[in-house]
């Protein structure tokens, strides 16, 4: 399956000044399989290193930390040349091994010759672990692997044509005549989600049971990594707040609140539990701002947000609602419709590299989604999960903060009304950090 981060590692290859990349992302959302495509694709060889597998090459770490010495003992372990330029290099599951997350420090400085690549699961939490051994700070390209946006599964499930029509219309904000067509590969990504074995066994076998089982076998594997990677106490914490997540979105304005986690429960009792999960890609934070001026990040309120999942399909699965009612959304209840909505959406923006914050003025308004693109616009963004397309919010947004734009996602085509570019909800992997230069 054809991804997007391939663009951004030829980038890396091609720069003069590199420095060995570290892959992060959630465990299951292809990090392995891209960096093995990506070799097969562009280095006459590739060394693959697996840290879980094997404690024989997280011995050959142990003794010092010289790259000459390392890359000579894992070329002798495997059987293969490790030539400068022509090896990709790849280190999996890096976080069962300290030491070697520490000695890409001594690859960027004595061997920077060698193209050097690493993934792992929950290197977010891991890195955090590190003392005594210490985190190559400035010494590593680092990229971020999400979920296939829905732009990915359409070409993974060979609607590339449509894909490539979705963004022309949204450019020139004109009608698509399939636009029901596309609004049903929406409804199919919403339920498989973005996870590559989810969307592998979709288009395998279009057994949507099967893609349930699936999703719920992730969502187990994910249970089974916060036992692996925290301690007792804070594996029963985490668990908790993650087992909340749907309940939290279900509420009407979405708010994270930790009583919901437990009767009388407070920020210190589990602020370290989300920080463990946002580490370790599982959620998204959508923090309020107090005022829609840039930079946004300035007017933050951490202690004010909601939590998205990395995945709706992931998101569907925990609520346990049956996939055959996502794919006729019409007539799904709005407990539910609304949350999944945000959360796809919240998931575009994310893959696209945007950071999505939210503002409410006293109870009066609500927007969705506050954005700040490249040239310091600040774009609101309101999320319709229906035909309904009344905009209150964000025409109080935009008499407060004069905005110059806005954008309404929704079922309804594309269109400009006034200063609202009104897109469908298939269409957001279009946006991007230079959206006024597509409004």
């Amino acid at each position: 399956m054809k991804r997007k981060i391939t663009t951004d590692l030829l980038t890396w290859k091609n720069k003069s000044d590199k420095l060995p990349l570290m892959l992060q992302g959630a465990r299951q959302v292809g990090k392995t399989y891209a960096l093995l495509s990506f070799g097969k694709l562009n280095y006459k060889n590739t060394a693959y290193f697996n840290f879980e597998e094997s404690n024989e090459i997280q011995a050959i770490f142990k003794r010092n930390l010289n790259p000459e010495r390392i890359l000579r003992e894992l070329a002798a372990f495997s059987g293969q040349s490790i030539l400068p330029g022509d090896t990709l290099v790849i280190f999996d599951e890096i976080q069962e091994c300290q030491e070697a997350i520490t000695s890409l420090k001594y690859f960027a400085e004595e061997a920077p010759g060698y193209h050097v690549v690493t993934a792992g699961s929950l290197l977010g939490v891991n890195i955090a672990r590190l003392p005594p051994y210490s985190f190559p700070v400035g010494k590593v390209d680092i990229l971020q692997l999400n979920p296939m946006d829905f732009e990915e599964f359409l070409w993974a499930m060979d609607q590339r044509p449509l894909s490539e029509l979705i963004r022309e219309h949204y450019i020139k904000n004109e009608p698509l005549s399939l636009h029901e067509i596309a609004m049903d590969w929406y409804r199919k990504y919403l339920a498989v989600g973005g996870m590559p074995r989810s969307v592998s066994i979709y288009k395998e076998t279009q057994d949507l049971d099967y893609v349930t089982e699936t999703l719920k076998t992730l969502n187990n594997s994910y249970v089974a990594d916060m036992a692996k990677y925290a301690s007792r106490q804070e594996t029963v914490r985490i668990m908790a707040v993650w087992a909340s997540v749907p309940s939290q979105l279900a509420k009407d304005n979405r708010k994270f609140q930790y009583g919901m986690v437990k009767h009388g429960g407070r920020s210190h009792e589990y602020a370290t539990s989300l920080d463990w999960l946002a580490s370790a890609g599982m959620i998204t934070r959508c923090q309020l701002v107090s005022q829609g001026i840039p930079p946004l990040s300035v007017y933050a309120r951490p202690d004010n947000f909601k939590v998205y999942m990395l995945d709706t399909g992931l998101l569907c699965a925990k609520f346990d609602v049956p996939l055959n009612m996502v794919l006729n959304l019409p007539y799904l209840n709005m407990t539910f419709k609304g949350p999944l909505a945000e959360n796809y959406v919240c998931q575009a923006l994310t893959a696209n590299g945007i950071t999505p914050y939210y503002w409410t003025s006293q109870r009066k308004a609500e927007v969705d989604f506050v954005i700040q693109d490249n040239s310091g616009n600040i774009i609101p963004i309101e999320v319709k999960s229906g035909d309904n397309v009344k905009s209150k919010s964000l025409h109080i947004f935009h008499n407060t903060f004069k905005s110059e734009y806005m954008i309404r996602v929704s079922t309804k085509n594309f269109g400009f009304e006034g200063n609202i570019k009104s897109i469908p909800l298939y269409s957001l992997f279009c946006l991007t950090n230079n959206i006024t230069a597509t409004i």
